[in-house]
């Protein structure tokens, strides 16, 4: 898919789709909240900057297809920042009695919010589901299709063939599952269980130290993952798994993040939109399977992250007004005002470490390092 194209073009391109659909979903999800509870709709743009095409539908509501295609927003009438007391817009619409954003009840308030990160949830489980109906859901993703000679697996008696079916009592099914486990355990006894011939066989393995790692050890079993087998699912199958997929792979990005937090994992997985980007093209000249699934990845981050209690996002938006709901009453400006400017200053330090990473550790990296030798 995409491959004939140069590697820039694809790249970009990619990257403009997969934005613009996870985006796209997002900001639907507070316009059709935002329709439910009575709010009307000022403007939905995808992208920002200047319009190139716009037009208005019969509620009103002008749709804006904007020149920067980096995001996109929903603007809600009578919708202004918290805690803003600057002066009315003189160019906005007229006013409509009834369908102002602020004049609703906080709980209203909360459940537009609330539906831009939910409706990218359900954005990852359709795409799952989606793969799983035609391309098949994976089997077998823990076999093991080689052991390494004098590696902790043969000390263990792990032969080809064996199925990792759970290591210290937690069930697996895909190898990075094993290898996350693994990894922060060198010299540790694992208890694994694997399937072999039918049956299941105990044993204990200690995770030998990766060489090169030996100040900050790694752990690794010296063996190789067998090719998975694609089974289709049925459509009410594959919606369940991809909800289960969507949940599994929600809580694993939160275990990640939670790992860089307490220092178990490095901050150079955190990526910002260069390497969206890079991975992107890269999953677009493999094919629109993988594609796919990294869009449904992607919507799973974008909603997790809006739902980080940081001013300016959504689940800062939440947290006000779950502290509006308790008090009675919303927050003082003040109050709104500082929270605003400590959110922002921590999202521009984010997105400053993050493209950091991206140029450090990606294509870019690695350019200048070859010019430099």
């Amino acid at each position: 898919m995409l491959e004939f194209l140069p590697d820039t073009i694809r790249t970009i391109l990619a990257f403009v789709v997969v934005l613009g659909v996870l985006v796209f979903f997002h900001e639907l999800g507070h316009y059709l909240a935002a329709r439910w509870r009575g709010i009307h709709v000022d403007v939905f743009s995808i992208g920002f900057g200047r319009s190139i095409a716009s037009w208005r539908d019969r509620q009103g509501t002008e749709w804006r297809l904007a020149w920067i295609p980096l995001g996109g927003y929903v603007k809600l009438h009578g919708q202004s920042p918290l805690g803003s007391d600057e002066p009315p817009d003189p160019n906005a619409p007229p006013e409509r009695p009834g369908r102002t954003f602020h004049d609703k009840p906080v709980r209203d308030r909360a459940i537009v919010v609330a539906a831009g990160p939910i409706a990218n949830f359900l954005l990852a489980i359709l795409l799952f589901a989606a793969l799983f109906a035609t391309h098949g859901v994976p089997r077998g993703l823990t076999a093991i299709s080689q052991v390494q000679a004098g590696s902790a697996a043969e000390r263990a008696g792990l032969l080809p063939g064996d199925v990792i079916v759970s290591l210290d009592g937690r069930r697996v099914s895909r190898f990075d599952q094993v290898q996350r486990h693994v990894q922060p355990r060198a010299g540790e006894p694992v208890a694994i269980v694997v399937e072999r011939d039918g049956r299941e066989v105990a044993a204990t393995v200690t995770p030998a130290v990766r060489p090169g790692t030996e100040a900050a050890p790694v752990g690794v079993l010296g063996i190789q993952g067998g090719g998975a087998r694609f089974e289709r699912l049925d459509p009410v199958t594959a919606l369940w798994a991809g909800t289960v997929q969507t949940a599994d792979m929600s809580w694993q990005t939160l275990v990640g993040i939670w790992e860089m937090v307490t220092g178990s994992r490095s901050a150079r997985d955190l990526g910002g939109p260069i390497r969206i980007a890079e991975v992107s093209g890269e999953a677009a000249s493999l094919g629109i399977v993988p594609l796919v699934n990294l869009m449904a990845l992607l919507s799973i981050s974008l909603a997790l992250l809006n739902l980080f209690p940081i001013p300016l996002l959504d689940g800062g938006h939440l947290v006000f007004y779950a502290a509006e709901a308790i008090r009675g009453r919303p927050l003082p400006p003040r109050a709104l005002e500082m929270g605003f400017r400590a959110g922002f200053a921590l999202l521009i330090g984010l997105f400053v470490f993050a493209t950091w990473n991206d140029i450090a550790h990606g294509s870019i990296g690695r350019w200048v390092a070859g010019l430099v030798g």
